[in-house]
């Protein structure tokens, strides 16, 4: 019992501190989730486009999670110049704002082309073997990578400039904004590229050009003279390469369980929007576990909870109103999109049940993801989010087809 009076005291105390940062970090998971829906209602809308390209819906939380996993780590690392005081608004190469663009862009261009890969030969490995040719995956990952990176990367730059001029927390506010900005820009992206599949002649070549940018981007990361650039993707890259492994089976589960959400097309407007809150959880409090790692003032220990329970507190807090509103919302949506729904009881019961499931996770990974990477002597900036929100986009999938099962919706 005094232990629980002494969480909520040091809850309480947390709160006061920064009444600000942390109603920042509320606001930014609900306006995220209200963007994700945009995102939710294009999944729900092209399931046309979806049994007409087999195996695309493998590569979809690939993509989209990518954009969050590359740029929520951007906005992690400049999170953690903002609070070290190093942080200078400039798109000069030779500069740490600089360095890390350039960074995230060369491993944005070249995890797109491996993710084209890995969902090709995940797909047809776990038995999808009618799915689109390696190209075809190819030319929609690398061409909606693009146009979605430049998209994002100026939203998270601009968030960043942001919270410094305003005071804000950007740990709080980052992860959320930035990994619903790389939903709602992705998926359209990606919708926008399958129009240049299935060209007789010109999606070949469009394929061979994507994979001479994508091993260029690669290269040119590896090799730069920039020190920063190059450390940023030398330990970003096998990290990615493993989130992205996990997205896709994380899309491959939704593929295999394609046919329960034709029958109520407005869960599948939950899916983006559920498994980017369930993400952003786990990456404000890989962040916030983060930046004290840096700034000395969180040690690893054996009762590592202790000092980062309140951190813990808070991502349930947060979590409580945030899938509440989205089971609502994504059925309100989904009735103005003219979406089949089982009600507005069982959309709650689903987004409440798999959202309590996977916040337990969020906060397990979260810490445990910063706390390794730390040990390993990796920058926890670099780790933590990517394993974050690729585990939960699996964890995630899995949760959420558990409730539907769980409150028999399939």
């Amino acid at each position: 019992m005094l232990d629980r009076f002494r969480l909520i005291r040091r809850f309480r105390a947390l709160v006061r501190a920064d009444p600000t940062g942390v109603r920042a970090g509320f606001i930014a998971l609900l306006i995220s989730s209200g963007g994700d829906l945009l995102a939710g209602l294009t999944l729900g809308s092209i399931t046309g486009t979806l049994e007409k390209l087999p195996g695309l819906l493998v590569l979809v939380p690939a993509a989209i999670g990518m954009r969050g996993n590359i740029f929520g780590a951007l906005g992690s690392r400049l999170g953690t110049a903002i609070h070290a005081g190093t942080f200078r608004l400039s798109t000069r190469p030779d500069t740490l704002v600089g360095q890390n663009l350039a960074a995230s862009l060369s491993l944005s261009l070249s995890i797109s082309l491996a993710l084209a890969v890995l969902a090709k030969a995940i797909a047809v490995g776990f038995g999808l073997d009618h799915t689109i040719s390696i190209g075809d995956f190819m030319v929609i990952s690398v061409i909606g990578g693009v146009l979605s990176s430049v998209v994002v990367a100026a939203i998270t730059v601009g968030v960043a400039n942001l919270s410094t001029r305003r005071g804000y927390d950007l740990d709080n506010v980052s992860s959320p904004i930035v990994t619903a900005a790389g939903d709602m820009v992705t998926l359209p992206t990606l919708f926008v590229a399958t129009y240049l599949v299935g060209i007789d002649y010109v999606t070949p070549v469009i394929a061979a050009l994507c994979g001479v940018v994508g091993v260029g981007g690669l290269v040119v990361g590896l090799r730069a003279r920039l020190p920063l650039m190059r450390r940023i993707v030398r330990e970003s890259l096998p990290v990615l390469v493993v989130a992205g492994i996990i997205d896709i089976v994380a899309g491959l589960t939704l593929e295999k369980r394609f046919s329960s959400f034709l029958v109520f097309p407005a869960l599948l407007v939950l899916v983006p929007p559920f498994l980017e809150d369930s993400g952003a959880l786990g990456a404000i409090l890989s962040a916030r576990v983060s930046t004290k790692l840096h700034l000395g003032t969180l040690e690893p220990s054996r009762s590592p909870f202790r000092a980062i329970s309140e951190d813990m507190l808070l991502v349930y807090v947060y979590a409580v109103p945030v899938f509440f509103f989205l089971g609502v919302s994504a059925d309100i949506a989904a009735a103005i999109a003219g979406l089949r729904s089982p009600g507005v009881p069982e959309m709650i019961g689903v987004a409440m049940l798999a959202g309590f499931f996977a916040t337990t996770c969020a906060t397990l990974i979260g810490y445990y993801g910063a706390l390794a990477s730390y040990r390993l002597g990796f920058d926890p900036d670099n780790h933590g989010i990517p394993v974050v929100t690729s585990s939960l986009d699996l964890l995630g999938a899995v949760c959420l087809i558990l409730a539907i099962v769980v409150l028999g919706l399939t």
